[in-house]
């Protein structure tokens, strides 16, 4: 999609146009993790060397000497290994949006405030500008929050967002007008469809990235109940149904592919946890798919398969990310953020 500022063409590629390097982070505070940081870097691991081996470059921040240790272990035959300071891993929030503006790469940055004051760590508001200056990019800065889980974009000027994350009070106050306006601003959207709620006990407040993906222009891919004890069975049918009535920024009525859904998925504490397919990445040459053990893993890689008819779709374990209590709480699309060509 194309932007005007200073008077200089501004382009947001998709997240499938040829990518330069794939960033992502360590975890490296216990805190955050239940004092628990071999779950999370076990899952890291895998989809790193997952990256890897479909030729990605993958640019990896080590915040401290244990950090960096641990990581160069694991994975420093396949990655380039950054000390760094963040707060977590959750680059897709906290970094920037990477961008084109005529030959240079710009990085778009927008504000953030800990998903509504819930997570506030050292240094998450800083580790975005980091990242840009590491990647030699220019920066833009917008004067509101919005974190990269809340939009998924089609290259096109079409936006997908919710109404529980973009409006809600613990982030701009805004109107569904408002967002609009701040949308169209910083990326010339021509077409925002409005999903009104994410899953059950999302940490994030219903991001985007959890329930329904572009993976082309005018293609969108959604989960679909796994059975009657799913416990996002209404929410899905009814992202389905919107995603069904809607147009694109040309125009175009959606075509809607919905994937096999994890279903009712307990943590290691018992809770309810929003585990979901549709927090897959896509990256050069492959697709890396969370998969969590359940009998939906199989359907629904190969559902996935049919909508990437050219790249490899691998499922990586990711229980260790998602967590439990108020660790984790995500996957791999929430820890990564791709920098194109």
């Amino acid at each position: 999609m194309t932007l005007t500022s200073d008077d200089t063409a501004i382009t947001v590629p998709a997240e499938w146009a040829p990518q330069e390097a794939i960033w992502t982070a360590w975890p490296a505070d216990p805190d955050e993790w239940n004092g628990d940081l071999e779950a999370p870097r076990r899952d890291i691991t895998g989809l790193i060397r997952v990256l890897a081996e479909h030729g990605n470059r993958v640019r990896l921040l080590v915040n401290g000497s244990e950090a960096e240790a641990s990581a160069t272990t694991a994975v420093g035959s396949f990655a380039e290994i950054i000390p760094a300071l963040y707060g977590d891993i959750w680059l897709r929030d906290t970094g920037p949006i990477f961008a084109h503006a005529g030959k240079d790469l710009l990085a778009l940055r927008f504000k953030t405030n800990s998903w509504g004051g819930k997570y506030q760590l050292p240094d998450d508001v800083t580790v975005g500008d980091d990242v840009a200056r590491l990647a030699r990019a220019k920066v833009q800065r917008f004067d509101f929050v919005l974190e990269g889980g809340a939009v998924d974009q089609d290259g096109e000027g079409t936006i997908l967002t919710t109404r529980q994350t973009l409006l809600n009070p613990n982030r701009n106050g805004w109107t569904k007008e408002q967002a609009e306006d701040a949308l169209r601003a910083a990326f010339h959207a021509k077409s925002i469809v409005w999903i009104d709620e994410g899953l059950k006990n999302d940490h994030t407040d219903g991001h985007i990235d959890n329930i329904a993906r572009f993976v082309a222009p005018g293609i969108v891919v959604c989960q679909a109940a796994s059975g009657p004890d799913d416990p996002n069975a209404e929410t899905l049918d009814a992202i389905a149904a919107t995603l069904a009535k809607a147009t694109d920024g040309h125009g175009r009525k959606l075509t809607v592919v919905r994937i096999p859904g994890v279903g009712l998925y307990h943590n290691a504490l018992g809770e309810v946890s929003p585990a979901s397919h549709m927090n897959f990445i896509i990256a050069n040459g492959v697709v890396v798919v969370p998969v969590y053990g359940t009998a939906s893993e199989v359907a629904a890689l190969d559902a996935l398969r049919a909508v990437f008819p050219g790249r490899a779709v691998v499922g990586v374990p990711s229980k260790g990310l998602l967590g439990c209590g108020m660790a984790g709480g995500g996957s791999f699309h929430c820890i990564t953020q791709q920098q194109p060509l």
